[in-house]
């Protein structure tokens, strides 16, 4: 056997040996003893039967029963152990890497992406996407409210998958859910307020960015596809806020509900059509929630998502316009 192998087993046994003591360490001072004794508890015949309780880990607990004492006791300890494990071992592994090929490290961000390269050939189709150059002028802040209006969106996304982990859409638990999200669920008063503020910036950047399309004139010829996607954009983005705006199911949301479809109701000729398509039925029911609670989070989202691909690719074709 060389000697090279000999010290990469050694170096291998070293780490492993390492990361064990630092697991079983971290164990014996995070794991607490069981609170209830098996062994002394009577059993009526009948509840003998049963199965037994699982063991709950405590961890996990404190974070069901809302209970957060020593909370991040626990969690400082792992990240410590944890870092400096991950930091050891790859400092081991970056200097058998430099010992064996006798070449300089390459970081491994770079050996993921040639790694993937090597399969796919991505490289082919982003190098013209992102190697186009920006003209000076295409750097002014006017020119970032479509790319504003699409990080809301990113924002709302998120914010609103986090949200939809606790709410119950239902008449009878929606108004308790949010109110559980605002008072029990940690940070989600703050994570309901950037839905809620993103929500309206969303809005507020579409139409901004609409209006620097208009006065620049960059809706004419060829870029009229634009700006009907554009339109489509804004229908849909004041869409999401009304369909949101029930699911909190309180009085200002039910009321505002109403006054909205009755609004759409009074569209000639298919105004009772609009109506009863909105409120599944002629009144808002447990039905109206629904279907707005699934327009809100599956409909939505995919036409806005189809309709932003076209129109960045568009756009992405066509460049911005320069300016008058």
């Amino acid at each position: 056997m060389k000697p090279i192998s000999r010290r990469i087993i050694t170096i291998a046994t070293l780490v492993v040996v390492f990361l064990l003591f630092s697991a079983a360490a971290v164990h014996a001072y995070t794991a607490n003893e069981t609170a209830n004794d098996l062994g002394n508890t009577a059993y009526a015949p009948s509840v003998s039967r049963d199965a037994p309780e699982p063991e709950k880990d405590t961890c996990f607990q404190c974070h069901i029963t809302g209970e957060y004492t020593n909370l991040w006791t626990a969690t400082a300890r792992w990240a410590v152990f944890g870092v400096a494990g991950l930091v050891f071992l790859f400092g081991v592994i970056r200097s058998v890497s430099v010992w064996r090929t006798r070449e300089a490290w390459k970081p491994i961000p770079t050996r993921v992406m040639e790694w993937v390269d090597e399969r796919y050939q991505l490289s082919e189709f982003l190098e013209p996407i992102l190697s186009k150059p920006v003209p000076e002028w295409q750097r002014r802040w006017w020119y970032c409210l479509g790319g504003l209006t699409f990080f809301l969106f990113l924002v709302q996304g998120a914010t609103g998958i986090m949200l939809a982990f606790y709410y119950k859409a239902t008449p009878e638990t929606a108004y308790a859910s949010i109110q559980f999200i605002e008072t029990e669920v940690r940070l989600g008063a703050a994570i309901r307020a950037i839905h809620h503020w993103s929500a309206n910036g969303m809005i507020i950047m579409a139409v901004a960015h609409m209006l620097r399309v208009f006065i620049m004139g960059a809706y004419k010829k060829p870029r009229e596809l634009n700006w009907i996607s554009g339109a489509v954009l804004l229908i849909v983005t004041l869409a999401f806020g009304f369909t949101g705006y029930l699911l909190p199911w309180d009085q200002r949301a039910y009321w505002a509900t109403t006054v909205g479809t009755e609004i759409a109701g009074g569209i000639p000729v298919i105004g009772n059509l609009a109506l009863v398509l909105l409120r599944a039925g002629w009144n808002v029911t447990a039905l109206t929630l629904s279907r707005f609670y699934a327009l809100h989070v599956l409909i939505i989202p995919i036409i806005t998502v189809g309709t932003m691909l076209m129109h960045f690719i568009m756009v992405r074709k066509q460049g911005v316009m320069k300016p008058l």
